[in-house]
C-alpha cells in the first residue's frame, strides 16, 4: 500500500501525516509536491492539513490551483481514495470535490482541543472497518472549520448519508451546522474532515483512536 501525501507551501503537517499513514502494516508515504503533477503511482492520497500559501484570499482558495491537484482531481474522479484534514477538507471543498465550504469560527477565534468526533457512516475508504455510532477522542485546530451547505444541498447530504463525521457530546467547536465534522462526495471515495487524525494514532499523544481510520484507507483501490 502506498500513501501519497500532499504538500503545499505552509503546509506544517505533512509529516504527522506520513508517520500516520505508516501506522498500517506494510504501508509506504511520499510525499507529493503541490508543483509535481506526477502522483507516483500512489494508491491513496492524503491532503493533510497547515496553513497553505499563507490562507491568503481564502483558506485553500490558492492551493486548489497547484498542478497536483488537477492530478488529484482525475485521480478522485478515476475512483481513488482522498482523505483531506482540516486545510486539506478546504481545499477539496475549493476544487468542487467535495459538498459545501468551511467558514470562520462562530466565535471568530483559533480553537484547539481535544474533541470527541461521532462515526455517522461507514460506506467509505475511511471509515469501513469501524461501525456507526463509534465516538473517537481526535483533536482539532482551525479558525475556518465552519462547515456550511444551504439547505436544499444539506437536506440532500442527510439523505444520502454523505456526513461521515459529527461533533459527539455537545462539543461541536466551530458552529457547524447539523455537527458536520466531515463529509463524502457522492461517490463515496473522497472524505474530508476538519479534526486531525494524524495526531491521534499514539496513546502517548493522548490518543491512538485514528489508527482503525488509517487502516481502513489502506485498503486503497480495492475500496467498492
Amino acid at each position: 500500500m502506498k500513501f501519497g501525501v500532499v504538500q503545499f507551501p505552509g503546509s506544517c503537517d505533512e509529516r504527522d501525516a506520513i508517520a500516520a499513514c505508516e501506522t498500517v502494516d506494510g504501508a509506504e508515504a511520499v510525499l507529493l509536491w503541490h508543483r509535481d503533477a506526477d502522483l507516483h503511482d500512489v494508491d491513496a492520497i492524503v491532503i493533510p492539513g497547515g496553513f497553505s500559501f499563507g490562507d491568503y484570499l481564502r483558506c485553500g482558495a490558492i492551493a486548489q490551483f497547484s498542478p497536483v491537484m488537477a492530478s488529484v482531481i482525475t485521480f478522485a474522479n478515476s475512483g481513488g481514495p482522498v482523505v483531506g484534514i482540516c486545510n486539506g477538507f478546504q481545499v477539496l471543498c475549493e476544487t468542487g470535490l467535495l459538498p459545501g465550504t468551511l467558514l470562520p469560527n462562530e466565535k471568530r477565534r483559533f480553537l484547539c482541543r481535544q474533541l470527541d468526533i461521532e462515526v455517522a457512516d461507514t460506506n467509505t475508504p475511511f471509515t469501513r472497518n469501524l461501525t456507526q455510532g463509534d465516538v473517537l477522542s481526535i483533536p482539532s485546530k482551525h479558525q475556518g472549520g465552519r462547515y456550511y451547505a444551504p439547505e436544499p444541498l444539506l437536506e440532500q447530504l442527510e439523505a444520502d448519508g454523505q456526513v461521515v463525521f459529527r461533533y459527539a457530546n455537545d462539543c461541536n467547536p466551530n458552529g457547524s451546522l447539523s455537527d458536520i465534522a466531515g463529509v463524502c462526495n457522492v461517490a463515496r471515495n473522497v472524505v474530508g474532515l476538519m479534526p486531525h487524525p494524524e495526531h491521534a494514532v499514539d496513546p502517548r499523544t493522548g490518543s491512538d483512536d485514528a489508527l482503525a481510520l488509517f487502516a481502513s484507507l489502506a485498503g486503497g483501490r480495492a475500496y467498492v
